[in-house]
């Protein structure tokens, strides 16, 4: 499989279900900032820039193409009945290598439950993030290892959480700083109004990261919000920017720029990366109910990977066999991914009623009781059919 097509499926069929959204207004769009283009051309850009030599590059477009493929296997397993629940990073891997890699050892990383590319930045093994969404841990992983909190699935609440860590380092004297991850549709969370509130009153050193990917499960930006979504930042008394979410370079630099700022001790930054998510919210959704193939196939063009790509080709800073060393390593990456969640154990059915209150609660005590006889009738009915058959054959 080529990692990079992955991205590129061919559409099942013209939709005509959004009534002309392929074709929303991105004309009309705030300007960006951007220092690579979708045909894969350096540009300039007066306030963000980036010097990386060609290794670096390299780096990044590994970062990608490993965190892609690892997502497409984590959909296939879902998809075979190995995993619960997944939901795919398809499109946004420029938004969280690019952010993910401008981080130091020493900043905290708040993510939401979609940050895969952020989490291999912080070096979290792949196979924890999939105990999860096995059922087989609470997140497999030690925060304070690598400064990467464990996912969160309550919308928004994260923000929160990263402000007053935020607080809390500032207290210390510390000079780290803290990104809290979240989406368009997050942010008309209280949750995040809440958070940046008390970010600026503070200052606290905290960088919050939007992932406009344009779609909050099934609703559009255009009904989430009457201005651009980094234009609220102003209203809470700090800045705000927006950057081109498919260009790893720019992500990277406006990321380090606003990480900067905040161990300067000059407070917190929103920065919104203008994205999409090419593929369904969950593996529980169906965006051809929603949206039409169109626009998916206009963001396909402005594809992450194959825009650093076609740089990389265009300025020889890689070669055919780099390439081909990737696309064999990623296969291996996909294998050892599988191998693992197949190996994992299945979740113990009744230990989801453990370790919810320290004293014990009687609702749970009866709903743990009510699950106890309806688990049991499997086995009673599993019973009786064996005692049938036997009768039978007397």
């Amino acid at each position: 499989m080529t990692v990079e097509s992955t991205a590129a499926r061919k559409p099942r069929r013209s939709s005509k279900r959004t009534a002309g959204a392929g074709a929303r207004k991105t004309a009309a769009e705030p300007e960006l900032v951007q220092l690579l283009t979708p045909e894969g051309e350096r540009v300039e850009h007066p306030d963000y820039d980036v010097d990386l030599s060609a290794e670096e590059l390299r780096g990044l477009y590994r970062d990608m193409v490993l965190t892609r493929r690892f997502d497409a296997e984590a959909t296939a397993l879902q998809r075979q009945g190995e995993l619960g629940l997944w939901a795919s990073l398809l499109g946004q891997e420029a938004a969280q290598i690019g952010s993910g890699r401008a981080l130091r050892d020493d900043d905290y990383v708040f993510p939401t439950y979609r940050e895969h590319g952020v989490a291999w930045c912080r070096g979290v093994d792949p196979t924890n993030l999939l105990g999860m969404f096995r059922g087989v841990n609470h997140g497999g992983w030690d925060p304070t290892t690598n400064n990467f909190h464990l996912y969160t699935i309550v919308i928004g609440s994260q923000t929160l959480h990263a402000t007053g860590y935020a607080m809390g380092v500032a207290k210390d004297g510390a000079d780290s700083a803290v990104v809290a991850y979240f989406g368009d549709g997050a942010s008309s969370q209280g949750d995040v109004a809440e958070a940046f509130t008390f970010s600026a009153v503070y200052n606290a050193p905290v960088v919050f990261f939007c992932q406009n990917n344009q779609w909050a499960i099934s609703e559009p930006t255009e009904k989430q919000m009457r201005v651009p979504l980094y234009q609220r930042a102003q209203g809470f008394g700090f800045p705000g920017v927006r950057v081109d979410g498919n260009d790893v370079l720019a992500c990277l630099a406006v990321t380090r720029s606003a990480l900067e700022r905040a161990r300067r001790g000059e407070g917190p930054t929103l920065v919104e990366a203008f994205t999409y998510r090419m593929g369904a919210h969950t593996t529980s959704d169906d965006p051809t109910k929603y949206r039409a193939d169109e626009e998916r196939e206009a963001w396909e063009a402005k594809d992450p990977i194959l825009r650093l790509r076609a740089y990389l080709e265009k300025a020889g800073h890689a070669d055919a066999a780099f390439f081909e060393e990737l696309e064999t390593e990623s296969e291996t990456l996909g294998k050892r991914v599988r191998e693992a969640v197949r190996a994992m154990p299945d979740p113990e059915p009744m230990a989801m009623f453990e370790n919810i209150y320290a004293d014990g609660h009687a609702l749970v005590d009866e709903e743990r009781a009510q699950f106890a006889a309806y688990q049991a009738s499997f086995a009673a009915e599993s019973e009786g059919g064996s005692a049938a058959g036997e009768g039978n054959q007397r």
